[in-house]
């Protein structure tokens, strides 16, 4: 009697041809998209010495900015400057000037947030009665020419000197809300 093998050799080539088949399709798909959180550390632009300036004709509002250097990132919409500076412009208040080390820029402008070495200066430089503000984080809101921080601040006016923690300042009509412990000392 002949023996025959179990499984005919048509059936073991198909399986050789199907694992053949199945390694040349691994080896040439392409890599898949892994979500690699270091990419949206890479701005898509940098930009350096760069300036520009807002106009809004109607209320004759005129807002300007200087950094040293700006970083864009697309993924998240966030633009970060360094050695920044603003100044707004409305003949209805007087000057305002911000500056700081760093500022992040986000929902397409809506929203400032300033930080390291932040000053705001209210008033011209040659007059006596501007208003020095000094503190480490601000966040800025241009449209409704507000700043407010939780940190803690220093305001320099005349003679006086104030510190305080947290601080809300209305450029519109002036007013400054210190919010917890506040200090103020007279020189004069």
């Amino acid at each position: 009697m002949i023996k025959r093998p179990f499984i005919s050799s048509p059936v073991i080539l198909l399986f050789i041809l199907a694992l053949l088949t199945y390694w040349l399709d691994l080896m040439t798909r392409p890599p898949e998209y892994i979500k690699d959180e270091s990419l949206n550390l890479n701005p898509d632009y940098i930009v350096e010495e760069l300036s520009g300036i807002r106009m809004d004709y109607e209320r004759q509002i005129r807002r300007k900015f200087t950094a040293h250097k700006l970083f864009h990132f697309l993924d998240t919409e966030v633009t970060q400057l360094e050695q920044v500076s603003f100044v707004n412009v409305d003949p209805k208040n007087p000057l305002m000037r911000l500056y700081a080390n760093r500022a992040e820029v986000m929902n397409k402008g809506e929203d400032v947030y300033l930080t390291g070495n932040v000053t705001a200066v209210r008033g011209a430089e040659e007059d006596n009665s501007n208003i020095k503000m000094i503190t480490d984080f601000l966040h800025l809101i241009p449209k409704e020419n507000f700043v407010k921080t939780n940190q803690p601040v220093t305001i320099v006016r005349f003679d006086t000197t104030i510190q305080a923690i947290g601080l809300e300042f209305d450029n519109r009509i002036g007013e400054v809300q210190l919010l917890s412990n506040v200090k103020a000392v007279n020189t004069k």
